[in-house]
């Protein structure tokens, strides 16, 4: 039960923070959702670095890696927000955004992961 409720706050957390960046970082004007991708992004490289301390010699507990990569990460970032920005970008005909955006999204995200661990590894 105490795991379900690290996991509950963390996630509680992570999704107000998503919702503040995605309320003054999206752009309505222009269609462009920099605040999820900011969310993502961000959210990547806190759970590389998480995970990677998590590795490095046991630094981190189960609960404090349960509070703050499946909780806080969790909730932070959003797979089904990008969709649904996607879904606006190709129903709009926007093929160039939805190219961009997502080409961008998972390039970048999976950098920050190893860029996150890399962190945790030099750093001793």
């Amino acid at each position: 039960m105490k795991q379900l409720l690290l996991v509950f706050i963390g996630g509680g957390f992570g999704s107000v923070l998503r919702y503040i960046l995605g309320k003054y970082l999206n752009n309505p004007e222009s269609g462009i959702p920099y605040g999820t991708f900011a969310a993502n992004i961000l959210g990547s490289l806190l759970i590389g670095i998480i995970l990677g301390l998590a590795a490095k010699n046991e630094s981190l507990t189960q609960n404090q890696t349960l509070l703050l990569a499946t909780g806080f990460c969790g909730g932070f970032t959003t797979f089904s927000t990008f969709a649904y920005e996607n879904h606006v970008f190709l129903k709009a005909g926007d093929f160039a955004s939805f190219a961009f955006y997502t080409i961008a999204s998972f390039v970048i995200a999976f950098l920050a992961v190893f860029l996150g661990m890399y962190f945790v590894r030099v750093s001793a």
